[in-house]
């Protein structure tokens, strides 16, 4: 009688699982560190905070000699300057990784890429709301000096006064984005701050000079200051960025000749600004080779 030797069944291999990259987290922390790790982006930040409160305080004190002088009026006269520091340094983040050629090293960590993106935004968010705050904080200390040559005391938590106040910081964390995302967009720093600075800037200016020289223009003696009806220039100048920011504070003038969108019209417009070339990074990114 012969004994049959048992064959032993091979065992199918193990599949290996995909590569995934680091977790969300992990990611953004890491961008966290290369944020912190700069001495542009503190320098963006600090000088943010002092152009607001620098000429916040230089707008109130040259109207606190007016008879109906209220110092709450000049609360966001350093807006439109302060809010460049912040378009600057989303831009800084959007293209840094491509200025500096560090893109090749983070990628072949984080091979899907995406969630760079992603911890960018969030690091961005995160690190210019502190800085935003910090800048409203300060548009408020320079309105002490000239409130206190009169005996005035700042009244923060009524009227508009906490809209205006949101509507400051919402603005600036927006400007931010808007910079991240024309940065990641164009990975070049230069260009990408010439478009921010044209988008927010220039071209509303430009398009406000171009329109009706009636437009923005001082009611005769003794007449009350009517709003012009909508016009084209009015409605474009709306729907830009720099425009759109406006609807976000209120009583701070809107755009002459341009429909009322109100803050969520306002809202919206921005955030379109910054989700569009988001996306269409997020797209490029994804899809196209590094270079």
């Amino acid at each position: 009688m012969t004994a049959t030797a048992a064959v032993p069944t091979p065992t199918p291999a193990r599949a290996l699982p995909a590569r995934r990259g680091p977790s969300l987290a992990r990611v953004a922390a890491a961008e966290w560190g290369k944020l912190t790790s700069l001495r542009s982006p503190a320098a963006t930040a600090v000088a943010t905070v002092a152009v607001s409160g620098v000429l916040t305080w230089l707008s109130a004190s040259a109207s606190s000699t007016d008879p109906g002088f209220d110092p709450m009026g000049s609360l966001s006269t350093g807006l439109p300057l302060a809010q460049i520091g912040l378009l600057v340094l989303g831009v800084l983040v959007g293209t840094g990784e491509f200025s500096t050629g560090t893109f090749r090293t983070t990628f072949t960590a984080v091979p899907r890429r995406l969630p760079v993106l992603v911890a960018q935004v969030v690091v961005t968010a995160g690190a210019t709301l502190v800085v935003s705050v910090l800048a409203v904080a300060a548009a408020v200390v320079g309105l002490l000096p000239a409130a206190g040559s009169r005996g005035m005391t700042l009244d923060l938590a009524g009227g508009q006064t906490p809209q205006v106040l949101a509507g400051m910081t919402v603005q600036l964390v927006a400007m931010a984005l808007l910079g991240l995302a024309l940065g990641a967009l164009l990975r070049r720093s230069v260009p990408a701050v010439v478009a921010a600075v044209v988008l927010v800037l220039v071209l509303p200016v430009a398009l406000m000079l171009a329109s009706d020289p009636g437009i923005g223009g001082a009611p005769p003696v003794g007449e009350a200051y009517a709003r012009p009806e909508v016009t084209a220039v009015g409605t474009v100048t709306a729907v830009l960025p720099g425009g759109a920011a406006t609807y976000l504070v209120p009583d701070a003038g809107g755009v002459d000749g341009a429909p009322d969108l109100g803050v969520g019209g306002g809202a919206a417009v921005l955030a379109a600004w910054v989700l569009v070339p988001l996306g269409v990074a997020a797209v490029r990114l994804r899809s196209r080779d590094l270079v």
